[in-house]
């Protein structure tokens, strides 16, 4: 808007609570993190919009066009039971219910409720989709993603 404010594509299921008046964010823009001070929250059509302490004009704010907001890990909550942060799940392994490895997971795509794992090993890539009837299992602290996929499901999908 005129006066500088951003319209963000939340990532978090708890977009009412993660963005207030007052907390400090961390904008990626290329390789340049910057921290800013959230000075106005409001919300249209169910997305937040954001006013920034550093951020005052259309020109300003196109600099933040297709940036990521981060927070520091130190600043997540507490999960529910069965939930994760996508970024805890990156880096996993995946493996079917008899052992074989499937690949390992290299991001999460979808927005929340039509999440899949996208897994990579070697040159085949695969989604998964991240659904208790497909993810049986996992274990962050291991880093392993247990999953009983349909028939046909890992070929189906393969990249």
């Amino acid at each position: 808007g005129r006066r500088g404010h951003v319209v963000v594509n939340p990532l978090t299921d708890f977009p009412e609570s993660r963005f207030r008046v007052g907390e400090l964010v961390y904008t990626k823009v290329g390789t340049d993190i910057i921290k800013r001070r959230i000075t106005e929250v409001r919300f249209q059509r169910g997305r937040p919009v954001i006013g920034f302490d550093d951020i005052h004009s259309i020109t300003d704010a196109e600099e933040l066009r297709d940036c990521e907001l981060r927070i520091p890990e130190s600043a997540l909550r507490p999960l529910p039971a069965g939930t994760y942060y996508s970024h805890d799940l990156v880096g996993c392994e995946v493996v079917t219910r008899a052992g074989t490895s499937v690949g390992v997971v290299s991001e999460i795509e979808g927005p929340t409720a039509l999440q899949r794992l996208i897994v990579v090993k070697k040159e085949k890539i695969c989604d998964v989709p991240l659904v208790d009837a497909v993810c049986v299992s996992i274990d962050v602290r291991a880093r392993r993603i247990c999953i009983d996929p349909p028939v046909g499901l890992l070929d189906l999908n393969d990249r």
